[in-house]
């Protein structure tokens, strides 16, 4: 008898094949992560699946990355748009930058940008980020807490100094990019000096245009 459509044989599929997508991508992220010049070959050994497998769920090498930096673009919208219901600027601020350096989503942009052709949604999905983030800027320095001599293009550049801390234990990675992002905020307060030069420009630090 044929299973009629959304019955619990076809939810299995589904549920098995993004189990199946999860895998691939962890393995895309840590191969990646590790040398972005990696065959996708790689990726399929180290996900412990088979080459055909990876392509019937992504056309290409371009593909997996494109998905594995617009996923991190877009944790980067939810946890923006999440610390901007929060009451206190200050803290919401903090904990936003708190939560993006213990998911290591700058790291898949300082490794990968460049490495592929970004889509219109990414482009949309960047506009927001950086939307959210300005909006969250103005919160802090409205609080009194900010330095105000801080722009919303310091943020990304915070965040990739911490994403540039690794080493071979995940937790004392985590240990130390916390320290480093506790440091950081001592000196984002508005009772710290004046920082040296201009803040960076818009475009300054673009990351997503393909490198030929």
């Amino acid at each position: 008898m044929t299973n009629p459509t959304g019955s619990p044989a076809r939810a299995g599929r589904r549920a098995q094949a993004a189990r199946n997508d999860a895998v691939i991508l962890d393995a895309a992220r840590a191969v990646f992560l590790d040398d972005p010049k990696a065959p996708i070959a790689a990726v399929a050994e180290r996900a412990g699946v088979g080459i055909s497998a990876l392509y019937r769920r992504y056309a290409g090498k371009e593909d997996l990355l494109r998905r594995l930096c617009h996923d991190g673009l877009r944790r980067y919208v939810a946890e923006a748009e999440a610390a901007l219901t929060e009451p206190d600027a200050w803290s919401a601020f903090a904990d936003f930058l708190a939560r993006l350096v213990d998911a290591d989503v700058h790291s898949l942009t300082v490794r990968l940008a460049g490495t592929f052709t970004p889509t219109e949604e990414m482009g949309r999905d960047a506009v927001r980020a950086g939307e959210l983030t300005e909006a969250l800027v103005r919160r802090a320095h409205a609080d009194g807490r900010l330095r105000p001599d801080v722009g919303v293009h310091d943020i990304p550049l915070l965040l990739e100094g911490c994403a540039a801390i690794r080493v071979p234990d995940p937790e004392r990675t985590r240990q130390l990019r916390r320290r480093q992002l506790a440091l950081l905020l001592a000196g984002l307060v508005a009772t710290a000096p004046p920082l040296p030069g201009p803040p960076p420009a818009a475009g300054e630090f673009g990351r997503w245009s393909r490198r030929e």
